[in-house]
């Protein structure tokens, strides 16, 4: 599905530092950092050898960093785009829910095209590794960032300590679903990057940010409505009960 706005890439136009990320991003995800050789990005990448990656990455690492730095920058751009419309002039104005949707769109769009970096970061949240944990955290630290800046204005009446919560809450929400595509898959039988599944997924996604956005987290719920009294039965009515008895 093409990109709202955005020009598709030919294969040959790929430079060869791409064809690497691309390669290197599709193994760590599946197979985790420590589980995939620089080999097999080369040879995936179709390097003749492993010397070739080394003149664009210095070593694993630095490639592993590349790979989260150039799916994540992006996204963190579009973030930051979001609080800089015209909308948002004011530090009071609150966030307009249609170019909210406007920006889940986008997103979704950019996570179709890379499938791959969802699990790739959730895999680097669950792995043992000190590196890996801390590398995932600084470049996840701009995005963090950016998101509690827009989240500022939400029109709910979300107290600051909450946004941490919210923000990562609204992380899983729009990033979960691709990152358990096989597990939605297993469970649902059907296909969740489908086209009409994606869709499904957007219209979801618009509703439930929106509900999340005017929430208001700090008023406690009002208490259920009291049921509704009857009206006392006519002096006749009654004469008939008591006879009745």
């Amino acid at each position: 599905m093409k990109a709202h706005g955005s020009a598709v890439r030919h294969p040959e136009a790929r430079s060869t530092r791409d064809l690497i990320l691309d390669a290197a991003e599709r193994h760590f995800a599946e197979r985790g950092f420590a589980g995939v050789s620089v080999r097999d990005i080369a040879a995936d990448a179709g390097l003749k050898n492993q010397a070739s990656l080394y003149h664009h990455f210095r070593n694993k690492r630095a490639l592993y960093e590349a790979v989260l730095a150039r799916g994540l920058d992006p996204i963190v751009a579009l973030v930051a785009a979001s609080g800089r419309t015209p909308e948002y002039a004011g530090s009071e104005t609150r966030l307009d829910m249609r170019t909210v949707g406007a920006f889940l769109d986008l997103v979704v769009d950019y996570l179709q095209q890379h499938p791959y970096l969802p699990r790739l970061i959730q895999g680097a949240a669950l792995d043992d590794s000190r590196y890996l944990r801390s590398a995932a955290g600084r470049l996840l630290q701009p995005l963090y960032e950016q998101g509690l800046q827009v989240l500022r204005r939400a029109p709910g009446a979300w107290q600051n300590d909450e946004l941490p919560h919210l923000g990562v809450s609204l992380y899983h929400l729009i990033f979960s679903y691709f990152a358990n595509a096989k597990l939605f898959e297993m469970v649902t039988q059907l296909d969740p990057l489908a086209p009409a599944a994606v869709a499904r997924q957007r219209r979801f996604l618009r509703s439930a940010v929106a509900q999340l956005l005017g929430a208001s987290s700090g008023t406690p719920a009002p208490p259920p409505a009291a049921p509704p009294r009857l009206a006392p039965a006519p002096a006749a009515t009654r004469k008939r009960r008591a006879a009745r008895r």
